[in-house]
C-alpha cells in the first residue's frame, strides 16, 4: 500500500533507539524526510546512518526536550534542516524513577514526578507550540503522541509515568478539538510492553540474572510474560516495527478521518473496552 507520504517532513522525538528509532525508519522507508532526535550524539547518528543505508533521508537534531534551552536547540535545528515539519511524532518519554525502575508510590519523590512530567508531557507541549501553528496555516498536518498502555491501565509501581501518559492521552483530545476542521489531525498511539533493545538489555537481563533464566531471549520473554505483571492476550510482546507501521498509517493522508483517538497496540494488555 502506498501511504502517500513521499516528500513529507517529520520530526520524531526520542528516536535514537527503541520504538522511536523504528518509527523514524518506517517513515523514512515511505519517503519521509525525518529529523532524528536524541540526547546521545552517537546513538542518534547511528539511527540516521541506518536510515541512510536503507535509502532514506535523515537529519540529526540533539537536545534535551525537558528543558527550554534543549527544546530551542532542537526547534532551531529542525527549522534549519527541514524548514518545518508536516508530521510531528512526540515519542519522547521515560520513567524518571531511579534507574527507570518500578519503585512504587512512596519511593518516588515530588522531584521525580516533576521530572517525569517534564519528560513525558511538557516536552511534547513544547514541540506542539513550535510546529503545529504552521501546520494549521498550511491546512495539513499530523500530530501523533506516543503514550503507553499504562496511561489507561496504571500500575502503582510506576505511578508518575502512568499519570504522565494519561495526561498525554487527554492532551490529544483537547488539541484535536482546538484544531477542528483545520486539516491537522491529532492521535495517540499507546504501546504495551514492547521488546526493544533496552527492554532486552535492562529488564530481561536484570531479571534473568536474579531468577536464573536462560540466555535465549525468546525464553526470557516468555518467562517475563509468565510473571503476570504485564500480561497480554498475545503470544508475544510487541515489536518496535509494529508500532512504527501504525504510526506511519496515522501520519498518512489515508488516515484523515482518524482524529482525537487513542490507538492501543498492546496485544490485549489493557483489558477494557476502549
Amino acid at each position: 500500500m502506498d501511504l502517500q507520504l513521499k516528500g513529507k517532513r517529520a520530526l520524531v522525538t526520542g528516536s535514537s533507539a527503541g520504538i522511536g528509532r523504528a518509527i523514524a525508519q518506517v517513515l523514512a522507508r515511505e519517503g519521509v524526510t525525518v529529523a532524528v532526535h536524541g540526547r546521545s550524539i552517537e546513538r542518534t547518528r547511528e539511527t540516521a546512518r541506518m536510515i541512510g543505508a536503507g535509502g532514506g533521508t535523515a537529519h540529526v537534531v540533539i537536545g534535551n526536550l525537558a528543558t527550554d534551552e534543549g527544546a530551542e536547540a532542537v526547534i532551531g535545528a529542525v527549522r534549519e534542516g527541514l524548514g518545518g515539519v508536516d508530521i510531528l511524532v512526540n515519542n519522547i518519554g521515560g520513567n524518571e524513577s531511579a534507574g527507570g525502575g518500578l519503585n512504587g508510590w512512596f519511593n518516588d519523590t515530588p522531584d521525580v514526578w516533576t521530572g517525569t512530567m517534564q519528560q513525558n508531557l511538557v516536552a511534547p507541549v513544547r514541540m506542539i507550540h513550535a510546529f503545529v501553528p504552521a501546520m494549521r496555516e498550511r491546512g495539513w498536518g499530523r500530530v501523533i503522541n506516543i503514550a503507553s498502555a499504562g496511561g489507561s491501565q496504571p500500575v502503582p509501581q510506576a505511578a508518575a509515568y502512568c499519570a504522565a501518559k494519561a495526561a498525554v492521552i487527554n492532551l490529544t483530545v483537547s488539541l484535536s478539538i482546538e484544531l477542528a476542521r483545520s486539516g491537522v489531525t491529532v492521535n495517540t498511539v499507546s504501546p504495551g510492553t514492547t521488546r526493544t533493545e533496552g527492554f532486552e538489555q535492562r529488564t530481561l537481563a536484570r531479571l534473568a540474572e536474579a531468577k536464573g533464566w536462560p540466555a535465549d531471549l525468546d525464553a526470557r520473554e516468555q518467562a517475563f510474560m509468565d510473571l503476570g505483571l504485564f500480561a497480554c492476550s498475545s503470544e508475544l510482546y510487541g515489536r518496535p516495527e509494529e508500532i512504527g507501521t501504525l504510526v506511519a498509517f496515522l501520519a498518512s493522508p489515508l488516515a484523515g478521518f482518524a482524529n482525537g483517538a487513542n490507538y492501543r497496540i498492546d496485544g490485549g494488555q489493557v483489558q477494557s473496552v476502549n
